[in-house]
Order: structure tokens, then C-alpha cells, then sequence
């Protein structure tokens, strides 16, 4: 492990310095960067640019408020680690919690006040699971700078959530919510004949049990334990959810981070609770990982139910995000039965980091995925494909294994 540690100190700064000074947005408005999605964002800077093609050069946004988001959290686990530059990342961090800030609505007079503006792909419709998926960012920050102004925007998105998107008594949360409009989008995550079933059980980051540690308003507690039990009847395959977009259950297919959405929060309900079958279902979600993981260390996007996989299509943020539920496992538990596996998937994302590239758009990131010839017609355009994602989950779980081990 010791040698490992010795990369990981290498590699760190490279990924933070192309996070904060390569992939951060440093204008208020967008300039050669592509919108591809037509998201309507009004303030850019501090965004988090989440997709670059090496073989056209450019740059285009995918969910940047959640990517943004989960960026912040990285730079706030790293700076923990004495050897970075904490002004720096610190100081990065508080502009990306600003972009978001700047595209909340903040407004006691406006019936959407407490919204965060994540956009995802679709064009002035607000993505549910986005909005969840940045606030540990935020919360993170308001522990780091002890402002409570992050706390405090956060858990209004959560009250949002909270009056606007969830199905009390039922476990999910309608999937999205056309802000011009002020109406909730119903789901479209399952298939035609289960039309009984509406919406998701978003539990990303257990962010209503922290909203009840927060706050002690007991509706919060209430909706993480319904969000539980919801996912305890749905489990399939075992340690996962395929009926849940972004997986694809008519062709078989599971997205890479799925197990560690839905998965590692029963670690918290476990901790909280110390309850067995909390544990039992973490340990399988933990294990899906262990079954899905290729021999290098890697992981393909779309993993089918058989852990078959194609052939493109890499996942590399899949790997980091199994590293940091493994590290959670054995820093609950104290098993030890994930250490080979962490060694071997750290090994494999450091050598997906670019070190000395021509192209300096690439300097210090992971790649996350390898793209077929036939994205390009067969052309010999590079197929190489950068997602921040493959970065962000990277510094996190490589700052939680130099902090935890």
C-alpha cells in the first residue's frame, strides 16, 4: 500500500490543478465551449466543463450543476491532505459553490424559491437527481469554510424537493420539474406494463439523513427510511436496480455507478441503525462491483445483468466509485476482503491519468472512456473521450484512501 500512497501523491495535484485550472469555467458566460443540450444556465463561471473531445478539441456541459457539485466535495476531501495547496482548492471550491448559487432561485416570494437550476438534458426542465446530487458539495464546503450560507441554500434545494418532488408514503420522487412553468414532471423510468409505478427512490448521498442530522425536522428522517424500504422491495439483480434509469432493464444493461447510488447509502442506514439487513444489502452492492470489475482493474458503462459487457464504452468514474465504497465497507465494517481489489482499480485509474500530453487540454485527467471507430465513421479520429466525472470521483476516492488507510 505504501507504494500506492507514493503515486496517489503524485497523481492528486495533476487531477486538482486540471480540475480547478483546465475544467473550471473562468467566464460568466460561455465563449468557444459547446451547449449542446441548450441548458439555461444565466452564470457560468466556476461550472465545471464536463465533456471534451480529444478529436474534435472541444468542450460541451452534461448535468453541470450535480458534475459542479461533486467537484466541490473533491476538493474539500483533498485539501484535508496536508501536502495540497489548501488556498487554492479552497478557493476553487468557493467558486463552483457560486455558479450554483448564482443559478438557485432565492426568492421568498417566488413559489420555486430553493430551487437549484440543474439542468441535465433536456432544455428548461430542472433534473431531480441533479439537484440531490450537488448539495453534499455544499454541505461539505459550510463544514470547510464554517459559513453557514452553503448549509443553509442547501437545505432549502432539500425542502424544495422535499414539498414539491416527493411521493410521500411511496418511496420516489417525480423525476424532474419544468421550472417556467412551476410543474413536476412525471417519471418516464419504467417500462410501459408497470405504469402503477411512478418515479425513483433518489437516496444520493443519503442527503435526507443529513438533512435530519441538520435540521431535526423528523419528515427528513422519515423520507431516507421510506427511500430505504422502497429500494429493499426493488432490489434486482442482487446489489442492484435495474428498473431504475440510468439503467436499461430491456436490454439488460447496468450503468456503472448505479450499485453506488442506491448501494452505499445502506451503509448510513446501517451505521444509523445497526440493523442487519442494512448491511446485508450494502455488502451486496459492494459485491456487484467485485463481479463487474474487468481484470486490469476497469469497468465498461454498460455491464449487463450476466457481467458480460461490450467492448467499448469505458467507465472509469465506475472504478473510482467502487474504490470509495469498498473504503467505506472496510472503515464501517473493518473487512478487510476489498484491499486486493482497491490496490488493483487505484493502480488501473493512475494509469488512465494523462501526464504528458501533446494535447494540454488533457494534462492531469483521468480518461473515462475509449469510444468505437464507428463514432467517427471509421476514421482514425482519436477515441479517446473525457468526462469529469472520471476525474472528480477519481480525487475523491484517492484523498478517502490517503486519509482512511
Amino acid at each position: 500500500m505504501v507504494r500506492e500512497k507514493v503515486r496517489l501523491r503524485k497523481s492528486l495535484p495533476l487531477a486538482l490543478d486540471w480540475l480547478v485550472d483546465i475544467a473550471m469555467m473562468k467566464t460568466e458566460s460561455l465563449s468557444s465551449e459547446q451547449n449542446s443540450h441548450k441548458l439555461e444556465h444565466k452564470y457560468w463561471k466556476g461550472a465545471i466543463k464536463g465533456e471534451y473531445s480529444v478529436a474534435t478539441k472541444t468542450w460541451d456541459f452534461f448535468s453541470p450543476i450535480w458534475h459542479t457539485g461533486q467537484a466541490i466535495k473533491a476538493l474539500i476531501m483533498a485539501i484535508e491532505l496536508e501536502f495540497l495547496d489548501r488556498e487554492k482548492y479552497l478557493n476553487a471550491a468557493v467558486e463552483c459553490a457560486d455558479f450554483i448559487l448564482k443559478n438557485q432561485i432565492w426568492d421568498k416570494k417566488n413559489v420555486d424559491h430553493g430551487l437549484i437550476l440543474a439542468f441535465e438534458d433536456i432544455a428548461g426542465i430542472v433534473n431531480t437527481s441533479a439537484i440531490l446530487e450537488c448539495l453534499d458539495g455544499l454541505f461539505y464546503l459550510a463544514s470547510a469554510t464554517h459559513k453557514k450560507i452553503y448549509q443553509e441554500r442547501a437545505l432549502e434545494a432539500v425542502k424544495f424537493v422535499k414539498n414539491k418532488l416527493y411521493l410521500k408514503g411511496q418511496g420516489t420522487f417525480l423525476d424532474g420539474y419544468d421550472y417556467k412553468n412551476h410543474k413536476a414532471i412525471a417519471s418516464y423510468n419504467y417500462e410501459p406494463q408497470e405504469e402503477n409505478h411512478v418515479g425513483r427512490p433518489l437516496n444520493d448521498d443519503s442527503i435526507f439523513l443529513k438533512a435530519w442530522y441538520l435540521t431535526k425536522d423528523d419528515e427528513y428522517a422519515e423520507i431516507f427510511w421510506e427511500l430505504c424500504e422502497k429500494l429493499i422491495q426493488d432490489e434486482y439483480p442482487p446489489g442492484n436496480w435495474i428498473r431504475y434509469l440510468p439503467c436499461n432493464s430491456y436490454t439488460g444493461a447496468i450503468h456503472p455507478r448505479h450499485a453506488y447510488w442506491w448501494g452505499r447509502p445502506f451503509l448510513k442506514a446501517y451505521k444509523e441503525r445497526k440493523e442487519e439487513k442494512y448491511l446485508a444489502i450494502a455488502t451486496r452492492a459492494a459485491d456487484w462491483y467485485v463481479k463487474a470489475i474487468r481484470k486490469d482493474g476497469g469497468l465498461f458503462r454498460n455491464t449487463y445483468i450476466d457481467f458480460s459487457s461490450d467492448s467499448f464504452g469505458h467507465a472509469t468514474s465506475g472504478v473510482a466509485c467502487a474504490i470509495i465504497f469498498w473504503l467505506d465497507m472496510k472503515r464501517i465494517t473493518g473487512t478487510k476482503k476489498y484491499d486486493a481489489l482497491i490496490k488493483k482499480c487505484l493502480n488501473f485509474c493512475l494509469k488512465m491519468q494523462f501526464t504528458n500530453p501533446k494535447d494540454e487540454n488533457l494534462r492531469g485527467c483521468i480518461l473515462e472512456k475509449v469510444l468505437p471507430p464507428w463514432t467517427f465513421k471509421g476514421s482514425d479520429a482519436s477515441p479517446y473521450y473525457i468526462r469529469d466525472l472520471g476525474t472528480i470521483f477519481f480525487i475523491q476516492a484517492a484523498a478517502k484512501y490517503l486519509t482512511f488507510t
